[in-house]
């Protein structure tokens, strides 16, 4: 591989030639292809130069004045494609993801020189490490619009992210609108973190969302977090939930940060953890979820449900195990597969194939390398989610005015560089990949969203899609790279945080 430093590849291609010769974007007359990735170019190179290329045939000019985009299954693996940038520009998808990776690689080769724009020359061949590849923005703490998820999505799925996982339902506020529990959106959903205003998704704006996400190659998988962080269940239904359990680490931090207590019944604006259970042996408990996770399986295409399953701090372990296995089982039998937090591990009886979420630090506390394990023992796998490397919620440095430092203080070099197959005594085939979660307590504007995910996100992207072993997966190439997607950041409006790690260019 020949892949100089300067050059804006992240996350870096499997294998890649990049050169020094440039073609000009004036000298393009179109581009061809009949794949929805055309249109999605045409719009890219619009909004970063101001020029907008036409659709093209074969007759509008020379090979060398178009664009060209096809699919052949034979090109790559799954999700990947090929980049050629020289005399003519060829982008060749394995499928329509690849072709819409490929894009945005492409994207990344279009700068800006003394001469104007033009397209940097380039062979590449590309493909993912891991099939899972994930974000997730937390809608419960703070709320988000619609066109606000939508940027998000637009912002992650560049960085060839093709999981959203959307954390809709806790403590704090019920997010997701469900016909047969209307109390939940009526009453559940009007505040935040902080008492700030809440707000809901109605299933249209749900589906689009999804359908967003789905034009990008994301898959959305919603939360509904169980059997704990449901205290917002009990502000629309208190027949469903246990009363608050104050335990005295509750207590101090709310003392700490001057935030009330929960009281049943009441919208909850704090942000401890811990204190909530839904009833684990009422029937009406088990009708609720399944009647969620049905309306939930009918909006989301998708395969995934996920049930949550962490901090259950005030249920009973055998309570606990009860649910979960009941829980994980619902979900199968909506014909969805069970995603949870590593601490649903702790069941012996979770449904076959649940997927866990390994939260955990990379190096492993407590019990939670044998919970995680347990998923893959029960036929399923693991998502890595180690939270003193991957929560884009941490702080940069300890007086960053974002972020919280409970996992620890996560700059970027820490964030990039982690190994997701060395945290667990688990073989590499348990791995499904990486996901990199935004929880939202301090992050009340979708700028402040930003702030925290933008550059990190970035370093977990490299970590899930590219060769571990390559050459230039090294922290100064990265940084070196990364700092070249400033000029694509500013385009898009996205307020990422200029870490003085980063030798950061404007062009």
């Amino acid at each position: 591989m020949v892949l100089p430093h300067s050059m804006p590849l992240v996350p870096l291609p499997h294998s890649a030639t990049v050169g020094d010769d440039r073609t000009p974007l004036a000298r393009i007359v179109g581009v061809i292809g009949d794949s929805p990735a055309v249109e999605q170019l045409i719009d890219g190179i619009s909004k970063r130069t101001g020029v907008r290329l036409a659709r093209s045939t074969e007759s509008d000019g020379p090979a060398d004045s178009t664009i060209s985009l096809r699919i052949d299954p034979d090109a790559a693996a799954a999700e990947g494609y090929t980049l050629t940038v020289g005399s003519s520009t060829e982008i060749v998808g394995a499928d329509e993801a690849g072709l819409y990776y490929g894009v945005q690689t492409l994207l990344q080769l279009l700068r800006e020189g003394d001469d104007g724009w033009g397209l940097t020359h380039a062979s590449i061949s590309d493909a993912p490490r891991f099939p899972r590849r994930g974000v997730m923005l937390d809608v419960t703490r703070h709320f988000f619009s619609v066109a606000e998820v939508e940027k998000f999505i637009d912002a992650t799925s560049a960085l060839k992210f093709n999981h959203l996982h959307l954390h809709l339902t806790d403590d704090q506020g019920w997010r997701i609108q469900i016909d047969s529990w209307p109390k939940l959106t009526e009453r559940a959903s009007l505040t935040a973190a902080g008492g700030d205003p809440g707000g809901f998704y109605s299933k249209d704006d749900y589906r689009a969302i999804v359908s967003y996400a789905a034009a990008r190659h994301m898959v959305v998988i919603p939360e509904i977090d169980l059997p704990g962080h449901t205290h917002a269940i009990g502000v629309a239904y208190p027949e469903l939930v246990e009363a608050p359990v104050l335990n005295d680490g509750l207590v101090a931090e709310s003392a700490r940060l001057g935030q009330p207590l929960p009281v049943k019944g009441e919208p909850y604006v704090g942000w401890g953890v811990g204190h909530s259970s839904v009833r684990i042996h009422e029937e009406r408990t088990y009708d609720f979820v399944r009647d969620v996770v049905r309306e939930l399986a009918e909006l989301t295409p998708g395969p995934y449900i996920h049930i949550g399953g962490d901090e259950s701090l005030g249920t009973p372990q055998a309570d606990f195990d009860v649910f979960v296995e009941r829980a994980t089982e619902i979900v199968v039998e909506a014909g969805k597969i069970p995603v949870a937090w590593h601490e649903v591990g702790a069941a012996a009886g979770i449904a076959e194939g649940t997927i866990g979420q390994y939260w955990g630090k990379t190096t492993p506390e407590g019990t939670h390398a044998e919970e995680a394990a347990h998923f893959v023992e029960r036929g399923g796998a693991l998502i890595m989610s180690a939270a003193d490397v991957a929560y884009l919620d941490m702080k940069y440095s300890s007086d960053f005015p974002l972020g919280l430092t409970w996992a620890g203080v996560v700059d970027v070099r820490k964030a990039y560089e982690w190994e997701p197959t060395e945290v667990l005594d688990l073989p590499d085939s348990a791995i499904l990949g990486v996901e990199a979660p935004l929880w939202s307590e301090t992050a009340r504007t979708i700028r402040d969203v930003e702030q925290l995910v933008f550059p990190r996100a970035a370093a977990q992207a490299e970590i899930a899609w590219s060769p571990r072993s390559a050459p230039e997966r090294t922290w100064e190439s990265f940084r070196s790279r990364l700092a070249t997607l400033a000029p694509l950041w500013e385009t898009a409006d996205i307020d990422f945080h200029r870490s003085e790690e980063i030798p950061w260019t404007d062009r």
